[in-house]
């Protein structure tokens, strides 16, 4: 008798850390990992990467059901990457999480390497969707979810928006859906730095009052301080066991977390010299977790 895919076989996701301490611990290795991915080319998104890594560390460790073996497990839940240029956090975070081998990383933007700035569906089914173009994210998870349902799957989706792309209509329409479905199996976090390309959130297109707007779409809403993990941990765990709504966790997030150099400073793209990068990473190797 032939073995079963792996796919296919009953088994147990992996195991999810719920130990804030570590946690914590992890997510700060992540920032220091996030500075020497940025570093060698000098410019980078290490800014939203560092205020981000409290949700990816939640996220990948404790709150998603997946398999790093076989990323494709139908069971798996989804997880879009809709601010598709934060990829430094975003590699990070699968590597650490034996999702990608560690030495890939070296390959971080090099000419030809899957491992591009943006995430795209040239690394495997790792990644659920390439949402290179801003707005769509929300999209996709919300059809999506629809799939999951009529399947009679409980897996979940999350999906993380950046607070300037919410200036796009498209995440509006997906929104009106999601409320409309009732998509339990939804969870949105908006990883709400008040940064976009060009400048502070306010100076281009305000959001305000963002989660009204949510709740008058037939969202679950809760605003959390996304760089503390305790928070984070129990948001998603009161997501999961929400029912009724999908959920939108506004997480407030502090660009450059955890480098006291580089916190609050508005850089999208940011220049990163050696001799600041070196500046983080003594920063954030001597900081507590």
């Amino acid at each position: 008798m032939k073995a079963q895919p792996a796919s296919t076989r009953e088994r147990q996701p992996a195991p999810r850390i719920t130990d804030v301490a570590e946690l914590k611990r992890i997510a700060q290795e992540l920032r220091r990992q996030v500075v020497r991915l940025v570093a060698p080319t000098g410019q980078g998104y290490v800014q939203q990467g560092l205020g981000a890594a409290d949700l990816f560390t939640a996220m990948f460790f404790s709150e998603l059901r997946l398999d790093p073996a076989d990323p494709a497990w139908p069971d798996r839940d989804r997880f879009l990457l809709s601010t598709a240029h934060n990829t430094a956090i975003f590699y990070a975070t699968l590597a650490a999480r034996g999702c990608l081998p560690e030495a890939t990383l070296a390959d971080y933007c090099k000419d030809g390497s899957p491992l591009e700035i943006n995430a795209s569906e040239r690394i495997g089914p790792l990644i659920e969707a390439t949402c290179g173009s801003l707005g769509q994210g929300l999209s996709v998870a919300v059809g999506m979810a629809m799939a999951l349902r009529h399947q009679k799957r409980d897996a979940r989706v999350h999906v993380i928006l950046g607070d300037g792309e919410m200036q796009e209509g498209q995440v509006w329409e997906a929104a009106l859906m999601a409320g409309a479905r009732k998509l339990s199996n939804l969870c949105l976090i908006l990883d709400y730095n008040r940064m976009q390309v060009g400048g502070h959130v306010d100076n281009v297109v305000g959001l305000e009052p963002v989660a009204g707007k949510f709740e008058s779409f037939g969202f679950r809403v809760e605003t959390i301080d996304g760089n503390d993990m305790d928070a984070v941990v129990g948001a998603f765990a009161r997501a999961r066991a929400h029912t009724a709504a999908p959920t939108c966790i506004v997480a407030d997030t502090l660009v450059g977390k955890g480098a006291p150099s580089l916190e609050g400073i508005l850089g999208h793209n940011m220049k990163l010299p050696a001799d600041l990068a070196a500046k983080a990473l003594e920063e954030l190797a001597g900081a507590a977790p």
